[in-house]
């Protein structure tokens, strides 16, 4: 199966209110309590005029818990912040337009106490919002943001895939500027699936008439093959 969509799990269920006022960035409120951006951690560190009179012991103690505290944060880092990308191009370009940043410079998103919604940076920084308002805005913009064709066969590659596992196939080398691509079952071949205009294909021969139907799955159990039985 393939990885779910981390936005179709962003479901509002909060009453927080988030204000975005024009030329700033979203800002959110939640009751009395308002998220702001984290851009990094200071961690400061203090000398004193006596340092030479410091005993070596104690300056390498001190250091030690220093990295360990570094050590501590970074790990820290870690558990908040996924390390796994689950964001498609498309991803990208949905957060972009919703908190009006580059795509690229959006590196993964997570959800934090079932009302968070962090988005954290390439250059580092992270920004927080409320899961109701950005579970909104992300239905807005997913209905008025043209497909790429990128993006397209990337959705349509992942149908296909799941279709594929139902019924115990596997499709080989995809030719991306029509969409097509042949499928096979225990290294024997099955027959040809695409995409196009229509919609989706499928046909057990290369050349011969297409049988169309709205689904990946549909179309394949069109070549005649059952659902493979689990073990």
């Amino acid at each position: 199966m393939a990885t779910p969509n981390l936005f179709e799990s962003v479901v509002p269920n909060h009453n927080v209110v988030c204000t975005h006022n024009k030329g700033d960035r979203p800002r959110l409120v939640n009751k009395a309590i308002a998220f702001s951006p984290i851009t990094e951690i200071n961690i400061m560190t203090y000398e004193t005029l006596t340092q030479q009179a410091i005993p070596s012991s104690s300056r390498d103690e001190q250091a030690t818990a220093q990295a360990e505290l570094y050590t501590h944060l970074e790990s820290q880092a870690e558990t908040v912040a996924p390390t796994q990308d689950p964001l498609t191009s498309r991803d990208r370009r949905i957060i972009g337009e919703i908190i009006e940043v580059q795509p690229e410079s959006v590196r993964t998103i997570w959800i934090e106490g079932g009302i968070t919604v962090w988005v954290q940076f390439v250059g580092g920084g992270r920004l927080a919002f409320d899961r109701n308002w950005f579970a909104t805005r992300v239905s807005e913009v997913k209905a008025t943001l043209p497909e790429t064709p990128r993006e397209r066969n990337q959705r349509l590659e992942s149908e296909l895939k799941e279709a594929c596992t139902v019924f115990g196939l596997y499709h080989g080398e995809i030719d991306y500027l029509v969409f097509s691509t042949k499928v096979y079952r225990q290294g024997k071949l099955v027959g040809f699936v695409g995409w196009d205009e229509e919609g989706w294909y499928a046909k057990p021969r290369q050349y011969g008439l297409n049988r169309v139907a709205p689904s990946a799955e549909q179309v394949i159990a069109s070549l005649g093959v059952r659902a493979a039985v689990a073990a």
